[in-house]
């Protein structure tokens, strides 16, 4: 039961109870200020939304350690988003009380990052933060979450978002020009359209070429430069089989017949037989091999010994550099050429050429692991630019297409 008392001081004193039992009170100057403070209390005691008028006291920061330590994700999952929570959200709202944190100031906060960050780390930062404003009434230390309604940059898509390669540029220009060791992962991601994880954690046992197909039961994950096996896939619906190309069977034929199989057979093992890490495949083996097959900037023999190195900036443009080696040229690209084709650009094209060549969307989905046909439809169906198909399709029947 609350009630209202006066101090020796002069001043009032609201008195309650919480929901536990415990006994609480908070000092005001003036009887009418105890009385409307104690009738608010009342009310969401009755309703059942009752928030301790202390706990907003809490650090960000002390919150926040509690729900990132108490929450139950895979592995991947924790460690990307305590690198979004160390480098954007602790920076911006670690030592503030977290009842002192309102709408305005996170739209504020978000409109700046938006200034300076992707469309997409902002959406992440966002996610974030509002997670554990969420964790925060849910365990009644705020009233609402000041996060709600916050307006995000808009994730406007790029020419180099999603990109696709088509089929002979894979075969002919692509897989020519990577090492051996890693010709065999590219072509299945293309020819079968794996995840990076479910292609890195593929072994022989999930391999049958006699009947041409793969059967994704497993992935690698990749955690602090460390890569562990996962004995099951991305979802319920990634766990599925897919078939091999006539042209890829050889390819991993080949392989198997120059690599030993690596740690619990897997397939594309590195050189000590364990998983492949994707971060050091990206610098060393997948980005050289775009330029030398000229897919990631330009690469010219202007002399004997000198070579002229031009890439894209990021910014709508360009640069360019001489360097007195081939190898230097290509490294000069790697380490400088904005975006450029992704491993998993290899999956959305995969994705596209079944589509563009009539596969129902239902069957597509089935082999990309989807749990939804719209998913197959928005995110991995950038279809290309084969405008004869559309003109063959408006055509009249009796007028010629071609």
């Amino acid at each position: 039961m609350s009630n209202i008392s006066k101090t020796p001081a002069g001043t009032y004193r609201a008195n309650w109870r919480e929901p536990s039992g415990r006994l609480r009170a908070k000092t005001f100057k003036t009887k009418k200020e105890a009385a409307r403070f104690l009738a608010d209390l009342d009310s969401t005691l009755s309703r059942g939304t009752y928030v301790d008028p202390h706990a907003g006291r809490t650090t960000f920061r002390q919150h926040a350690e509690r729900w990132l330590a108490s929450r139950n994700d895979e592995a991947t999952t924790k460690a990307r988003d305590a690198s979004i929570m160390r480098n954007h959200v602790l920076p911006q709202w670690g030592d503030w009380q977290i009842g002192k944190i309102d709408h305005s100031a996170v739209q504020e906060w978000v409109s700046t990052l938006g200034a300076a960050k992707a469309p997409a780390t902002v959406a992440q930062c966002h996610r974030i933060t509002s997670a554990v404003m969420r964790a925060a009434v849910r365990n009644r230390v705020l009233a609402a979450n000041p996060c709600d309604g916050v307006r995000l940059p808009r994730n406007r898509r790029r020419d180099t978002a999603d990109q696709i390669i088509t089929r002979e540029q894979l075969r002919e220009s692509l897989l020519p020009e990577l090492p051996r060791r890693y010709r065999g992962i590219v072509a299945t991601a293309g020819g079968a359209g794996l995840r990076w994880g479910e292609a890195a954690g593929l072994c022989w046992d999930a391999v049958d070429l006699d009947r041409r197909r793969i059967s994704i039961i497993r992935t690698v994950v990749e955690v602090s430069g460390r890569t562990t096996f996962k004995p099951y896939p991305k979802s319920a619906a990634s766990q599925r089989t897919v078939p091999i190309p006539a042209w890829l069977a050889p390819i991993l034929a080949e392989h198997r017949a120059w690599y030993e199989p690596g740690e619990r057979g897997l397939v594309f093992g590195n050189s000590v037989g364990k998983p492949l890490r994707r971060t050091l495949f990206r610098s060393r083996v997948w980005r050289p091999a775009l330029v030398r097959a000229g897919l990631l900037g330009k690469l010219t023999q202007v002399a004997d010994d000198r070579y002229r190195a031009e890439w894209p900036d990021g910014e709508g443009g360009s640069a360019e550099a001489e360097v007195g080696s081939e190898r230097e040229a290509i490294a000069l690209i790697v380490r400088s050429a904005a975006g450029g084709l992704r491993f998993h650009d290899l999956r959305h094209s995969y994705a596209t050429w079944l589509v563009d060549d009539g596969v129902p969307v239902n069957m597509v989905q089935r082999v990309m692991g989807h749990e939804k046909s719209s998913t197959t439809l928005d995110l991995y169906t950038r279809r290309t630019d084969d405008h004869g198909r559309i003109l063959e399709a408006l055509a009249d029947d009796d007028e010629p297409t071609g």
